[in-house]
């Protein structure tokens, strides 16, 4: 049995809390972005497919640059949405290895006396 990979601990956090604010609202860009991508290369891969024949009257290089225009509008609507959930998938899974946030800070510069 193989045991899994783990990232350094200083970076992992068990309960999820991301480092700040911009951090999460990073990765949560990031994941949107990722989906999109997936999204528009599972169209791609799909109107690859060939189901019985050229249309000759259907077919050229405008249709081509529209039809991935088409595409690419509909993943960023996909993602922005979430249809798919993959981003909230990814961003929930990246989320556990920001490091965890730090406590507020007393008023005297950020050092505390323990006191």
């Amino acid at each position: 049995m193989t045991s899994p990979v783990a990232l350094p601990s200083a970076s992992t956090t068990p309960s999820g809390v991301p480092a700040s604010g911009t951090d999460r609202t990073q990765l949560k860009a990031a994941a949107k972005q990722f989906e999109a991508i997936f999204v528009r290369q599972m169209l791609s891969a799909a109107r690859k497919t060939q189901f019985g024949g050229e249309d000759a009257l259907f077919s050229g290089q405008g249709l081509d640059t529209f039809r991935q225009m088409q595409d690419e509008k509909f993943a960023e609507i996909a993602s922005d949405t979430g249809a798919f959930g993959l981003g909230k998938m990814i961003e929930a899974h990246l989320a556990r290895m920001l490091p965890p946030t730090t406590p507020a800070t007393s008023g005297k510069g950020g050092v505390t006396d323990g006191i």
